[in-house]
């Protein structure tokens, strides 16, 4: 965060000197997190966060347009932005990613001021006081403790796809009333734990809630938060609405008095058609020709931008003939993914990429890319090697009657037409298209009751220590494929410990070269999301997003009408 950027409307003079001179030594600037090598002590006490703009208007309700219903109400357990668009509202985090800049720099949230030890093994938290949930109850350091303690080792039946980022955590105490800490078994890098730490996912609940519902909140609509907004009333597939929280901590915030969700279908004509017919103020994941339509609109705007989505095919690695690498990488080789990202793009813009985010500085340079078997425009030497893959797997004939559970999303129905087509003309792989809705997908591809499923799962952050121990580790919480190599689960501790950024591109370099070989998906695409909005619709910046996630509270969001 540059000096300038602190907004003057949130402070008085003095205090914004101080939080700009406090934020410019933390050492946050654009794009990056935190410095990794150095020990930190800052305190925000006295930071303020206000619209971006000046002069916000108060009052007005948000008319919101949003993907699907939720599969669950336990944001924590959830992997799809149907779960936290709606309910990020209602929640507050330790630290939090910054609304006014995209998300790009952390800022104080329910913690002030924190303390990073000098050896990078023990990080403390100290927490406001006279914060409250929505059932009045006051938040102390034992929530905290009991939020971290599910989300690091989570019980019996519960699964998180964020534990993966504090598999470094040994010990959580809450010191005092007011204070909270965190001890590693041994230092990560600074920026991969605070960026953690301030995900949205991550949300504070209250420790009696928990308790008193078997810690699983799948089942809880109303789960008292600490947050800007709280629920009012909810109408199944229709409507969310939330309120104003009068006793909100953060004084001054929220600006709007409520928020209105209305659930549609994600890159669907409908939800666009929400918006340019005014029935809504914002809407996000629209269809690109929606898009277009309201960048050309007086008085609307549009933008889009990359996110931490893969779009894939998981194979269930405990099904024969699917347990087989070499069928694996025979399917991997005949997806023609240019001709996929070409077969959706009147529905969402996608990009092509392989088992590494392609828009990240880890991402294998996409000349070099392009030249590799399975991305080349010219698909005929990747058939080729596919039909000899599956010949000495035994499997030449091909494969019959799998089932193809299908997420009920027009992108994926798409794509599943023609990743059946594309397995049966080159590979004689016959597949039953089985289309299911979003919480009946997840229950099944995480039961493994399923061949081939399509669908997509989101990181945290682009690091890949995050995703490739979620996605790809044998055990990890998003590992739907059930796969495994032994080569690689050494490789992924030496990953998230190495700090020589070159010796780690060049672990990472190898686990790819494994997953190319030996793959635990079929990447499909990745994804490009659009929002558009009136121009009325104040107090957000979205023209940078990458982590949507960090970013749904909607507390410096004003209407200017």
């Amino acid at each position: 965060m540059k000096r300038n950027d602190v907004p003057r409307a949130a402070l008085g003079r003095r205090q914004f000197l101080e939080a700009s001179a406090a934020l410019a030594a933390y050492g946050l600037l654009p794009g990056e997190s935190l410095a990794a090598d150095v020990p930190l002590e800052f305190d925000g006490s006295r930071f303020q966060l206000a619209a971006p703009e000046p002069n916000p208007k108060r009052g007005g309700v948000l008319r919101y347009a949003i993907t699907s219903r939720p599969p669950h109400f336990d944001v924590h357990q959830s992997g799809t932005i149907n779960s936290l668009g709606a309910q990020g509202c209602m929640f507050d985090n330790l630290i939090r990613r910054d609304p006014r800049d995209s998300g790009k720099t952390i800022i104080p949230d329910l913690a002030h001021s924190w303390q990073i030890a000098p050896d990078g093994k023990t990080y403390t938290f100290f927490l406001r006081r006279d914060v409250q949930f929505h059932d009045g109850a006051e938040l102390t350091a034992e929530d905290v403790k009991a939020t971290y303690d599910r989300i690091v080792k989570p019980p019996s039946g519960i699964s998180i796809p964020r534990s993966t980022l504090f598999t470094a955590v040994s010990e959580i105490n809450a010191r005092d009333k007011y204070t909270i800490e965190f001890k590693l078994q041994e230092p990560r890098p600074a920026n991969f734990i605070m960026s953690a730490f301030a995900s949205g996912w991550n949300v504070i609940f209250r420790k009696k809630t928990l308790e008193e519902n078997g810690y699983n909140l799948r089942r809880v609509v109303n789960i008292p938060g600490t947050g800007p907004f709280r629920s009012v009333r909810r109408v199944e597939n229709e409507v969310w609405v939330m309120e104003r929280n009068d006793k909100y901590w953060n004084k001054g915030l929220p600006y709007l008095d409520g928020i209105e969700f209305y659930h549609a279908l994600p890159f669907s004509p409908e939800l666009g058609s929400a918006l340019l017919s005014g029935r809504v103020d914002y809407a996000r994941i629209m269809d690109p020709v929606s898009n277009r339509r309201v960048r050309a609109t007086p008085g609307m705007s549009g933008t889009d931008f990359y996110q931490s989505v893969i779009q894939a095919t998981w194979v269930n690695a405990k099904k024969k003939p699917l347990d087989d690498p070499r069928v694996r990488r025979a399917m991997h080789l005949v997806l023609d993914k240019a001709v996929l990202v070409e077969v959706v793009k009147d529905v969402a813009p996608m990009m092509v990429g392989g088992f590494i985010y392609p828009f990240s500085d880890f991402a294998t340079p996409r000349a070099e890319l392009t030249r590799r078997l399975g991305y080349q425009a010219d698909p005929g030497a990747a058939v080729k090697e596919a039909r000899a893959l599956m010949a000495a797997a035994g499997q030449g004939r091909g494969v019959r009657g799998l089932d193809f559970i299908v997420r009920d999303v027009a992108t994926f129905k798409l794509w599943a037409q023609a990743i059946q087509a594309m397995l049966q003309q080159t590979l004689n792989i016959e597949c039953r298209l089985r289309t299911v809705v979003e919480s009946v997908w997840f229950d099944d591809v995480r039961s493994g009751n399923y061949d081939l499923a399509i669908g997509a799962v989101v990181s945290t952050l682009l690091d890949p220590s995050d995703y490739f121990n979620a996605w790809y580790k044998d055990g990890g919480s998003q590992n739907y494929s059930n796969w495994s190599d032994p080569r690689l689960e050494p490789l992924l501790p030496q990953i998230d410990r190495e700090v020589d950024s070159a010796k780690r591109l060049a672990l990472i370099r190898q686990a790819e070269a494994i997953m190319e070989e030996n793959p635990p998906l079929l990447p499909v695409a990745w994804e490009k999301i659009m929002d558009g909005w009136f121009n009325y619709v104040k107090g957000h910046v979205p023209d940078e997003y990458f982590g949507i996630y960090d970013v749904v509270r909607m507390d410096t969001m004003w209407l200017d009408k």
